[in-house]
């Protein structure tokens, strides 16, 4: 079956018109967990095929996602354009970040995934968001169980049970104390207000919040790993292709202004 190329958290994929409309075999699956992992995980998903083009690039989101490689190694650069590829054999993790990740199988893709919600890295992963934002890292040091993981889903072939393998590993692993942290739930309304309005002021939303400003900031730097203002960005990226009515004309002057990004006024 047709398929699209593998996904790293929902983000919109960059690649050359030549290509863009080329018929190509990919397996691309996923899993939404429920319960107090929904909390934690937005998905896990499958990805085998190969795509027709050398390298993409991955829109910026406030999630971090972990990938486990079972074939050939992928190269995958974030932090911009000086910055150095990480060559992933076992898997890589990409931290929240709010610009484009450039993604580069040398081969076939074969992998794993798992998308945290945008509060949930610690819960699932036992991560630190702040050290790892705007950053691709090794998967295996920086979460304690995908080695492990990774030998057992080699050694299974469905790629059902291996949704299953995954989320049961997550399951086992969830912190759930890190989800009672009451700036989680903070943070997932500030979130959802972003989401209605990824342009309104900051200082606006953190007193509807009963905070103030700076301590928002901070709260979501430790929870998410990017600030109130750096995470409008992958939202507003997001939300942009659900914005542009091709048929009735793109209202460019409107989108440019909502690019301009929320402020701190009151």
């Amino acid at each position: 079956m047709r398929r699209s190329p593998p996904r790293t958290g929902d983000p919109a994929r960059v690649h050359s018109a030549a290509v863009s409309a080329v018929e190509f075999q990919f397996d691309d699956r996923s899993r939404t967990p429920d319960g107090d992992l929904g909390r934690a995980v937005a998905s896990a998903w499958y990805a085998r095929g190969t795509i027709p083009y050398r390298r993409e690039r991955v829109a910026p989101t406030g999630s971090t996602v972990g990938v486990i490689v079972l074939g050939d190694p992928i190269l995958e650069t974030a932090g911009g354009p000086r910055a150095q590829p990480l060559r992933a054999d076992h898997g890589f993790l990409i931290g929240s970040h709010d610009r484009p990740v450039i993604n580069e199988p040398t081969g076939e893709t074969f992998a794993r995934g798992i998308v945290t919600t945008p509060v949930g890295a610690r819960a699932a992963l036992g991560v630190d968001p702040r050290a790892v934002a705007g950053a691709v890292v090794d998967l295996e040091s920086a979460w304690g169980a995908a080695a492990g993981l990774r030998e057992r889903l080699l050694a299974e072939s469905d790629p059902e049970a291996m949704l299953d393998l995954m989320v049961a590993t997550l399951d086992a692993g969830l912190d759930r104390a890190a989800l009672a942290d009451p700036g989680a739930a903070r943070c997932k309304r500030a979130i959802a207000l972003l989401e209605a309005d990824p342009v309104r002021p900051i200082g606006g939303m953190a007193a509807e919040l009963g905070v103030s400003h700076g301590h928002l900031d901070r709260e979501m730097n430790r929870m998410v790993g990017l600030g109130p203002r750096r995470l409008a960005r992958p939202l507003r990226v997001e939300r942009l292709p659900a914005d542009i009515d091709l048929q009735a004309g793109a209202a460019w002057a409107d989108l440019a202004a909502n690019w301009a990004g929320p402020t701190s006024r009151t």
